[in-house]
Formats: C-alpha cells, structure tokens, sequence
C-alpha cells in the first residue's frame, strides 16, 4: 500500500475537483452573501499567498477572532494546508483569558472581524507576539481602536496569484489548535495534527455517527471557535455539502428558523441554549422546517422536555458527547435496530454509543478501578483513540492521562450493558451528601420538565451534617416569573428523584450564568451562592 499522508489538503483538492458548483452561505446584516466552492478555492489559494508574504512559516499559529461565515472557512483551509497552525480564539472568553491564549500559543498573525475588533481593543499594546493584525471587513473601516494599522483582508487577496503550490505536509504536523474555556484555572490548549482531522473527519461522515452527505444542507450555529466547529467545516468539505452559516446571527431564534427555511437546511447544529429558543419560536409562530431530518446537540445534556418540545415540532435531535480534547466527537446516541418504539426516547436521552475510532471505560475517580458496564456504577469517563488528545500544550495538566494512556475527561457516567453512556455529571460537579452521589445533571434535568421552568441549574453546598446538600437555581418561563413556587418545584420532583436527592433550597433567579460555550457555568453559581439557610437533615436514602 502506498504510504499516503493523512491532511488537510486532500479536503481542498475534493473541493475543488469535485464539488465547485456547491455554496456556502453567510447571513448579512441585509440578506445573504453566496459564493461556491469553485470561486472559494481560487481565495483560498490567495489567502495562502498572502500569508507566506507576511512572513508566515511552517508551524507558526495563526489566530483567528471570526464568527462563523465564508471568509472564516477559507482561513480553516489556508492556514494549515500551508503549513502553519490554526488557532481559534474564543470570542466569548474573559479579556484576561483571551490575552492568556494568544500569549501561550504564541500567535504571530491575527485575523479579526470588523464586529469583534472591540473584544480585540481591550488588549491593546499586550500582545507582543502579534507582528500583524488583518481586519475582516466588507470596505467599511474599522471602528475606533488603540490596535495601530491592520491590513485589509480583501487587499491581501487582491494582490496575491489564484494558483499556490502547496506544499508537502507529514500527516502528524500541527494543523489547528483550540483552547479550553478555563473554567478552572486558566484555558489549555490541545493542538490537532492533521493525521487527527483527517481521521475525524471520516468518522463525523460515519452513517451511524452525524451522517453527512452531498446532499445535505448544513447549518452550523456551533461556534467555529469552539472544538473545530464539530468537525463539520471539514466534513461538509470532505463530501460537498452546502454550507449555511450564521455570522453573528447565531442567537435570534427568528434568524436562525428564517435561515434555515429560506435556505432548506437538513442538518442543524448547536448547543440546547439555542434549540430552547428555537422550540418556543416555532411553537408560537406555527412555522416549521420539513427539510431538516437532524439537530445535533452537545455542549450540555438535552433536556427531556427539550427533546420532546422539538419531536412535537418535528425536528428530531441526535445527541452527541465530546469535547475540546476529543476534536470532538466521542458518542452519539443512534438508536439501534432492536430498540422498541417505546423505548427509543429513553436512548435517545443518552449521550448514545462511542464511535468508531474511540474506545471509552469508566474508572472510580479517587482509586482508579474501572467499573462495570452494568447500567448502575458511575464513575469518570476515560477515552483513547487517534483524535484523542495525548496532552496539553507547553505541558500544562500532565495528570490529564492515566498510567496506561488513557485520557481522564472529568465527565462522570454510567454505561449500561448494550454501551449506552450516560453522563451525570461533572467530576467537580457531582454532589456527595451523606457519602452517596448525586447527579447534578440529572437533577437539573428532572427540574426543567416542569412546564413553568426555562433552566435550571443545580450545585452541592456546604452542609454541616452531610458534606453537601444540592441547592436548586431556577429561572421560570417569562409568562410565569413570580408565579411559581419553591415548594411547586420540590412536589413536582418527589415522584422522579430519590428522597434525598431533593434540594434542600430552591432559588429563583432571572439567568444561569453560562461559559464561554453556553454551558451552565457553575464555579459563577458556587462563588456568588449564600450559605444554605436551613441544617435540617436530609431525607433517609430510599
């Protein structure tokens, strides 16, 4: 067999050889701008020329602060079938934390879009190792900043040739990078070779995994800053789906449907926050999208009354489980051919089956014994497989693997018989009362099946008696602020939780802080959280 290296480059050559007459689309602020492959290829090729001219080399980082549109894809491509590495900046991380990224990963260009160049002006004059910052912009100038003069992104292509020779990669070269959301402590960074996203991306096109074709309208709305998109900006590439993307549309659900009905999407692709949203809108509005046969959802677990809210308006989501660390698909809950009708919902509620590529088992956190897959033990998850991060950049968390190669991913599951995994919490989240766990997720879940909830996040707070009590933070629907009550939610729940897994309070609040990925974030919670009021004891196990 021929010793064939695995890169990126090979995306780009089926793009322009095969697929040239298929868009990508990017919602403006008034209407949308088309272009095709054939006409994207002959940029990217610019893009390129113009990066070897401002002195960029093989293996330097190349940091993009971009929404999710065109001019962002031609960088997924340009960057690293040159040779250099693509660093996604997260938009939505802390100034602090973004200076930290861009420093640590040693970024030498930055590409910014003319809308974030505010985020960007926040680090004036503290980032040494940018030489050269472009603006992405559609001829306006940029507004007013202390970054000193960027160059314009169209200007660059312009004067640059529509042929480059690319050259030779090895497969096991760094191809992009993404940080962590440093939610504890600071961001880290896990680098991808392009061997890892060549791999990925064939198990994202995996029938049984999120199923992609030439004939599917991809909608985007997970950030491209965020775990590569889910791999699909490749995938889509790989097999010349149309592409649709939001820009920084992507958290108006009136947007988000309109898009998606004008453009006949068949794949839609974002975190529970915003299928929450989309749901409502759609119920309220009667409007519906019979192109689109999957949502795939991540981030966080899908609530069952999301699930159901979004079967009752005919759109079926498949949940998927990942992360930064795992490029990042890990699992996805197809239901498989012996599973009954009445049964299904209940599998779908999993984070599914690991894929192919990725083996997975479940260790108790504190010893390290691996545990049964009997449905019931639950314990950290611990992945392996070839796009399966082996480390942090410059070294940082060196625990992150087990003795024998395995990577610790904090996530705490139990995986019955058949291998459905499902997640119950966070290793940091999960609450120990009495000496028993409690999922925190689960909890969360069970507490926004209530009709009159929007969200609900649940944390263990210090108790004298029992360690931790879980403390319940809820925020009701806008019709019914201030009519619902704490003892509502605790009689709602007797019947679908243990006794004591009942939260001690329940505290109304108008919003749960969320992460830079739109997960709950619940270090925010624990920090801002008064002292639990009352030291009654907690109910008896069972």
């Amino acid at each position: 067999m021929q010793d064939y290296d695995l890169t990126l480059q090979h995306v780009l050559w089926r793009i322009e050889k095969l697929f040239r007459r298929k868009e990508v689309v990017t919602k403006r602020e008034q209407g949308v701008h088309r272009i095709s492959y054939g006409d994207l290829v002959p940029r990217i090729n610019q893009l390129a020329g113009a990066l070897k001219r401002l002195g960029v080399k093989p293996g330097d980082r190349v940091a993009t602060l971009a929404w999710n549109n065109w001019r962002h894809l031609e960088l997924y491509y340009a960057i690293p079938c040159m040779g250099a590495v693509l660093h996604t900046l997260n938009l939505r991380l802390f100034p602090k934390d973004l200076e930290f990224v861009i420093k640590d990963a040693d970024d030498t260009i930055l590409f910014v879009d003319r809308t974030l160049v505010p985020i960007l002006n926040q680090l004036a004059g503290k980032l040494p190792s940018v030489k050269q910052i472009v603006l992405m912009t559609d001829g306006e100038p940029a507004p007013e900043n202390q970054l000193g003069k960027m160059l314009d992104y169209e200007a660059l292509l312009k004067a640059e040739s529509p042929e480059f020779a690319w050259p030779v990669l090895e497969e096991r070269n760094a191809a992009a990078m993404c940080y962590t959301s440093g939610t504890t402590g600071n961001p880290k960074g896990v680098v991808y070779s392009h061997r890892s996203q060549f791999i990925h991306t064939m198990g994202v096109l995996q029938v049984d995994n999120l199923a992609l074709s030439e004939r599917d309208v991809v909608f985007p709305i997970v950030p491209m800053f965020h775990a590569n998109s889910w791999g699909l900006p490749y995938a889509c590439g790989m097999v010349g789906s149309k592409v649709i993307f939001p820009d920084r549309f992507m958290g108006d659900a009136k947007s988000v449907v309109e898009l998606a009905r004008d453009e006949e999407a068949t794949i839609l692709a974002g975190v529970p926050t915003i299928w929450t949203t989309t749901a409502a809108y759609l119920k309220e509005t009667g409007i519906r999208l019979p192109k689109v046969h999957t949502v795939i959802c991540g981030g966080s677990a899908i609530p069952r009354a999301l699930m159901v809210a979004m079967d009752e308006v005919g759109l079926r989501m498949l949940h998927a489980w990942g992360m930064t660390e795992t490029s990042p698909l890990g699992s996805t809950a197809r239901v498989r051919s012996w599973v009954p009708p009445e049964e299904e919902l209940e599998k779908r509620l999993t984070q599914g089956l690991v894929v192919p590529g990725v083996e997975i088992r479940i260790a108790d956190p504190a010893s390290g014994v691996e545990l049964p897959w009997d449905g019931v033990a639950f314990g950290e998850i611990q992945v392996r497989g070839s796009w399966i991060a082996s480390g942090y950049y410059n070294g940082y968390d060196p625990g992150k693997l087990t003795d024998d190669g395995w990577f610790r991913t904090g996530d705490v599951a139990k995986i019955d018989p058949d291998g459905h995994i499902l997640i119950v919490d966070r290793t940091k989240d999960v609450i120990k009362s009495g000496g028993e766990w409690i999922s925190s997720v689960d909890l969360e879940n069970a507490i926004m099946g209530h009709p009159k909830v929007l969200e609900a996040a649940v944390i263990g707070l210090p108790h004298p008696k029992w360690d931790e009590r879980p403390v319940a933070f809820v925020v009701a629907r806008p019709e019914f602020k201030g009519k619902v009550s704490e003892d509502e939610i605790k009689d709602f729940l007797k019947d679908k939780v243990a006794k004591w897994w009942l939260p001690d309070e329940v505290r109304f609040i108008d919003e749960v802080p969320k992460t830079s990925v739109g997960k709950f974030d619940k270090k925010v919670l624990r920090g801002n959280a008064a002292a639990i009021a009352t030291t009654a004891e907690a109910p008896a196990k069972g």
